[in-house]
């Protein structure tokens, strides 16, 4: 089974280390301005590959503007209400003018709405939290990987011609939600209760599953491997936030719900 697992490239190992050197920085001095900053960029880079993937085609400065927009919304306003605004004005315009497409739309959306929710839960529900997702995603990620290498023979999202993701299997992710939510429950306790902690790290571990089952998808209806090539060896902005993407959404609503 050993035989399985594969060297990890040197240049894959160097940028996960340069992130690694990154996050820990972020958490130490974090800052809602600096929180804000960092995920601004991260947000116009994931937007941009985005579009890219929905509609084949870069895009316009406009959009890109648009983006800009309501990230800086984020910041004065603390909620999502500026996304809504440019969506509602997109679909006003296209339905006038019969102008544009719907795909057009849809990264204001993904990854949009889901970028606003990591810079929400900061704000609302501490570091503690974001070190909590950081946690959950990244153990559900790694070993579903490494115990689908090891024990895995079932795809996880398969079709006769296209398996969504080829490289996930049953066996690897049940590996990786187990692990996540044993290790994970813990750093959820300096957010809540152990019991609460337990249930959240668990449901929101599996929907990092799926956060990451819908990239893969996104990718191959676009045809292309990486969501982009700005971080070396790894892929794309989507490619590394993938997971956490579903996960913060389902986490931040679950806090909302039981605090």
């Amino acid at each position: 089974m050993l035989k399985n697992l594969k060297l990890i490239e040197p240049i894959r190992l160097y940028t996960a280390m340069v992130m690694l050197i990154a996050i820990v920085l972020i958490v130490l001095f974090h800052h809602p301005l600096l929180l804000w900053a960092v995920l601004g960029v991260a947000f116009i880079i994931g937007f941009y590959e985005s579009y890219k993937l929905y509609n084949q085609t870069t895009p316009r400065p406009l959009f890109l503007s648009f983006a800009i927009l309501i990230w800086l919304s984020v910041y004065y306003l603390e909620s999502p209400l500026g996304v809504f605004v440019i969506l509602i004005f997109l679909g006003a315009y296209q339905s006038y003018t019969k102008k544009g497409k719907l795909e057009q739309m849809l990264p204001f959306i993904y990854p949009t709405i889901p970028f606003i929710f990591l810079y929400l839960l900061y704000l609302d529900d501490s570091i503690n939290a974001i070190i909590w997702l950081i946690v959950i995603v990244g153990l559900t990620d790694s070993f579903a990987y490494f115990g689908g290498k090891l024990l895995g023979s079932k795809l996880f999202a398969n079709s006769a011609f296209c398996p969504t993701s080829p490289n996930k299997t049953k066996e690897g992710v049940l590996v990786g939600v187990g692990i996540a939510t044993l290790i994970g429950s813990l750093m959820g306790l300096g957010v809540c209760g152990f019991f609460t902690s337990l249930v959240l790290t668990f449901i929101t571990s599996i929907t990092s599953v799926f956060g990451d089952l819908y990239e893969s998808y996104l990718k191959r209806q676009a045809g292309v491997k990486d969501s982009g090539s700005i971080l070396p060896g790894h892929g794309g902005i989507l490619d590394r936030l993938d997971g956490y993407f579903f996960a913060v959404i389902i986490l931040y609503t679950l806090l909302r719900v039981v605090q």
